[in-house]
């Protein structure tokens, strides 16, 4: 059976989104099952549950991607919270597994240590993992 999977990636911080779209790709391509790979691009997470709930019946899964580092105002809370709890919310009601690949973190070292390609903590393959077992 061929399964199609959404990965929505927010591309505020391009660097660290795209080291979580890499190692969560290599990850789905080593499972030797058919996955569809689609790919849709954000600006920001906050972004990220409106693309998925739009697209929620075409797809059997999704990937949330992106990252949101602390400033100096409590915008990243909000963000965060806000973000994490739309994408449960959509997963609970759809009963699709979306995969979250995002890290929440206080600076950017800490970010770019969760999203290294073939880091062992890469956000992005632990979030293709995630949906790769429920979809088992």
């Amino acid at each position: 059976m061929n399964r199609k999977i959404l990965i929505v990636v927010a591309n505020f911080y391009k660097d660290i989104s795209k080291s979580l779209d890499e190692d969560a790709r290599k990850f789905l391509q080593k499972k030797k099952n058919n996955f569809e790979i689609n790919k849709f691009t954000v600006p920001g997470v906050f972004e990220i549950p409106v693309v998925i709930s739009k697209n929620i019946k075409k797809y059997d899964a999704f990937l949330a991607l992106g990252c949101v580092i602390k400033g100096e105002t409590p915008h990243f809370e909000y963000i965060s919270a806000a973000t994490i709890n739309a994408l449960m919310t959509l997963s609970i009601q759809s009963k699709k597994p979306i995969g979250n690949g995002i890290i929440t973190c206080l600076n950017k070292s800490q970010a770019l240590a969760r999203s290294s390609v073939g880091s062992k903590k890469n956000k992005g393959r632990e979030a293709a993992n995630a949906i790769f077992n429920v979809l088992s």
